[in-house]
């Protein structure tokens, strides 16, 4: 996909959009889902923490009493990460109740911390067990018996605090490799769609690109109602295309028929004017006559050039002016030889092609020795677009060749180097006018046998 396409638009746009929304989707549900744990984890301890305090101070004495251990099963197991603890706050020679998971090791107590208590009286800090782990704690401030003014005692339940961070850390995992491959799954679908979607418009890339190499002259087929209008509008401008190069061939031929005889009959009556007027009117209306000539046809060729969906082969075109030319010059041995790849396709009118070639060989048989060589060949360039390659063709002979000087002088109209041989000197300069309707470009060379070298380069279907 090219940066500037359709495509590549959308799937950019929709990859930047799920790179923002899963992201913060799932930092939110994180959040949730953490907030939900973290909560029902610190519920748990604190229903715990007050079920210790109901039973430990709720004795017929004045001390605490052994609670029930029956609240978590992980208490009695030595350093389990579960425990308890009932601290005197007041009294420090009272009696300190401890949980068998605890042993002799004592927990932090958040009141001693300067922790500040809850909406509920309890009090939450992350501490240190036993062996270092950390511990999520809560603490509860009670007295024997509930009283308000009795001795103080702290209730203290801790809970493993790596349980909770490996719960969510696992949940954290599992949904990043979710949203990861809903993101993934979302561009693939997306650029299935977007494929999808263009199809259309790369069948009608096809059809114009069919009807610039002549394979085809409209848009057919069903297209979708987005780009109907589409379709139609460019078969119009199809058809206005032809109807103006049609207009155009039929006043070039009327301007030509109008201009004729007029001309034909100054002409003849200049001529028979036997004097120097007569002579004078004769020489500018046979240049005018000239003049007219060059530019209709000019014109002629530019409204073929105009033409959409005009393709010409180049070997159909090639080897049957190779063989006449060959059979032509038979008694001077001259050969010609072709060289050109199959489906090598010129963008215009056949018949200009057949005029460019057949001045090119004819002139090259005149001057050549034994041998001609016309080739033809379609490079590739890197960067270029298919419907803007060349097709080069170069005719080469093994006459005397021209020097630099006159292959400068080469292709005026009328100029010919030498007068021995037959022609009007009008071949190379026709050549040069089609070659620049077509926007192409012609140089002259030295060819590998010596003689002259042609290189034309022209539109490519």
């Amino acid at each position: 996909m090219k940066p500037n396409s359709l495509a590549f638009r959308l799937i950019a746009t929709l990859a930047a959009w799920t790179l923002i929304v899963l992201p913060v989707a799932g930092f939110l549900i994180y959040r949730l889902y953490r907030n939900d744990v973290q909560g029902a984890f610190d519920g748990e301890i604190e229903k715990i923490a007050n079920a210790i305090a109901l039973d430990a101070m709720s004795g017929p004495g004045p001390d605490p009493v052994m609670p029930d251990s029956s609240y978590q099963p992980f208490f009695g197991v030595t350093h389990s990460g579960w425990y308890w603890q009932v601290k005197p706050l007041d009294n420090p020679a009272a009696r300190r109740l401890v949980s068998d998971s605890l042993a002799t090791a004592t927990l932090l107590s958040p009141i001693e911390s300067n922790v500040e208590a809850g909406e509920s009286g309890a009090r939450w800090m992350i501490g240190a067990g036993p062996k270092g782990e950390p511990l999520r704690i809560v603490e509860i401030i009670d007295t024997i018996g509930h009283e308000e003014k009795g001795p103080r005692y702290s209730i203290i339940v801790a809970g493993p605090w790596d349980w909770l961070t490996s719960k969510l850390q696992s949940f954290l995992t599992r949904l990043t490799t979710s949203l990861t491959l809903t993101g993934l799954g979302l561009v693939v679908f997306t650029l299935f769609q977007v494929r999808f979607g263009l199809l259309p418009l790369q069948r009608i890339e096809k059809d114009l690109a069919a009807i610039r190499s002549g394979a085809a002259g409209r848009l057919e087929g069903e297209a979708p109602a987005e780009i109907e209008a589409l379709q139609e509008e460019l078969n119009a401008l199809i058809d206005s295309n032809q109807e103006i190069i049609e207009r155009a061939r039929t006043q070039v031929g009327n301007l030509a028929h109008a201009l004729k005889t007029p001309l034909a009959v100054i002409t003849n009556e200049a001529r028979e004017e036997r004097s120097a007027f007569g002579a004078k009117v004769a020489e500018q209306a046979e240049l005018m006559r000239h003049q007219i000539t060059t530019y209709l046809e000019r014109a002629r060729m530019a409204a073929r050039v105009g033409v959409i969906a005009r393709s010409t082969d180049i070997k159909a075109v090639a080897e049957p002016l190779a063989r006449a030319l060959e059979r032509i010059n038979r008694d001077r041995g001259v050969t010609v030889t072709l060289t050109c790849p199959d489906g090598a396709s010129f963008q215009g009118e056949r018949q200009d092609l057949e005029e460019m070639l057949g001045n090119l060989l004819d002139n090259a048989c005149k001057w050549a020795r034994k041998s001609v060589a016309l080739t033809v060949s379609v490079p590739a360039v890197e960067g270029r677009p298919a419907h803007q390659r060349r097709v080069v063709i170069r005719v080469e002979d093994d006459g005397p060749g021209l020097t630099p000087e006159q292959r400068a002088r080469i292709g005026k109209r009328g100029l010919r180097l030498d007068e021995s041989k037959p022609g009007s000197g009008l071949g190379l300069s026709i050549v040069a006018d089609l070659v620049v309707s077509y926007r192409g470009s012609m140089s002259l060379g030295v060819a590998e046998k010596g003689g002259l070298s042609v290189r034309l380069e022209l539109p490519a279907a």
